[in-house]
């Protein structure tokens, strides 16, 4: 390796759109009387991809292989798995189990060696159920012959690994590899139990796909956010100078009233 290849390209930031999460599936009752676990309710993979996705595809992501950049991705299940921790080198970067319970998993992530970068780690809830809800708006877990008619189950976390002042040779790696660009606008429909309820796409079901779109309502989500932080800490600060002054008056009043 060239000696100028290790070293830093100053003031370059580059990033990697990713998505990470699970999709699981219900069980009939006789998959489940084949399983060595009779138990297991679900079968489910947790899988680190690409944003973007394939065309036609029921895949959430993974339009890209992502082995260019990423060495390894080590998953942290639940201690009740045997080997709770799995480690996969090359893509696809998933795990796939079955199980009945929802749980966390630690998700690590460890990149090329020519990156010199260190490991970051993700967290996330393993998702099984819709939890629709009911009429009184309390969320119910479906029973089996309704999760089996509603679908695999969706829970995908859309996230940005940022590499500022890269190594010369892992910015060659990465500039070689650009990531497929995520649709404008929304291509599928959104799965029941993410859409707004009672919506047109509610009813419809399908499988999610993240697109350009998404950044601009999360930006408008982010700045109507930042909008009410400003309006709640002015109101509070109002508030404040309005008791502080109320407490001055009072102090004035008890220290005249204890005047000789």
């Amino acid at each position: 390796m060239a000696s100028n290849d290790r070293v830093r390209v100053r003031g370059v930031t580059i990033h990697r759109p990713v998505i990470y999460g699970n999709t699981a599936w219900a069980l009939t009752q006789e998959e489940r009387d084949e399983l060595p676990h009779p138990d297991h309710t679900h079968r489910w993979t947790v899988a680190v991809r690409s944003a973007a996705s394939v065309p036609d595809s029921d895949t959430v992501g993974g339009a890209d292989d992502l082995g260019y950049f990423i060495k390894r991705v080590a998953f942290k299940l639940h201690d009740t798995y045997p080997n709770p921790n799995r480690n996969v080198d090359k893509p696809p970067f998933e795990v796939s189990e079955t199980g009945w319970g929802e749980f966390e998993v630690t998700i690590r992530i460890y990149f090329v060696q020519e990156s010199g970068e260190k490991a970051i780690t993700f967290y996330h809830h393993l998702k099984l159920h819709p939890w629709t809800a009911v009429g009184s708006g309390e969320p119910e877990i479906p029973t089996l012959e309704n999760a089996l008619k509603s679908g695999p189950v969706h829970s995908w976390q859309y996230d940005e690994i940022v590499f500022n002042d890269p190594f010369q040779s892992f910015l060659n790696i990465l500039t070689a590899h650009p990531p497929t660009m995520l649709p404008k606008v929304k291509r599928r429909p959104v799965p029941f139990h993410t859409a707004n309820p009672g919506s047109l796409e509610a009813s419809k079901g399908g499988t999610p796909e993240f697109q350009q779109e998404m950044e601009k309502e999360e930006a408008e989500r982010i700045e109507k956010a930042l909008k009410q932080i400003v309006e709640d800490t002015h109101k509070w600060r109002n508030k404040l100078i309005e008791k502080e002054n109320e407490s001055n008056k009072l102090k004035k009043e008890l220290e005249a009233a204890i005047q000789p």
